[in-house]
């Protein structure tokens, strides 16, 4: 009598020890390992299911993957719609973003120096003739002022009534 095998012909031994392996590896790994590759899973599928040819990620899409990637180190395993090139682009693309708006919305450049600190240099500089812009700077420091020996120098100099050469030869 001849046993027939119904469907389990189908499976190969290379294709059996794989899902063994594979369910090794998920007994293994922390549970919320496991909840970010489902969500990141049912992520895709909702994406291929909303597209018609080609997969299009939206906004919120990429978002999404960017905050996976940055909590979740097996990310890239998980993640086949996409390189994982694109994604860490994707990173910097946000990491530029937030730093143009940072400087567009913010002062750009070294604070200005304060006008009480402005006229304290200038003061200094009158009643201490002989003091130049690093003896400035020290007492400054001293009193607890935080600001840089060039600046220091470059308000001395104006107090003075002199124009700095920067290294401009007529």
């Amino acid at each position: 009598m001849k046993l027939k095998m119904g469907n389990l012909s189908r499976f190969s031994p290379t294709a059996v020890l794989y899902a063994f392996c594979a369910f090794l590896a998920a007994s293994l790994r922390s549970r919320a390992a496991l909840q970010m590759e489902i969500l990141a899973l049912r992520h895709q599928l909702n994406v291929l299911q909303r597209s018609v040819k080609r997969p299009r990620l939206s906004a919120a899409d990429r978002w999404l993957w960017v905050r996976l990637s940055r909590n979740w180190p097996g990310w890239r395993a998980a993640f086949k719609l996409l390189k994982p090139a694109t994604v860490i682009g994707w990173h910097y693309k946000d990491f530029r973003l937030f730093w143009t708006w940072k400087c567009l919305h913010g002062r750009p450049g070294r604070p200005t120096v304060p006008l009480e600190v402005r006229q304290l240099i200038r003061r200094m500089s009158r009643e201490n003739p002989l003091w130049g812009a690093p003896k400035i700077h020290g007492e400054l420091l001293k009193l607890g002022f935080d600001i840089s020996e060039t600046s220091v120098s470059n308000i001395w100099y104006a107090a003075k009534g002199h124009r700095r050469n920067r290294g401009k030869r007529s």
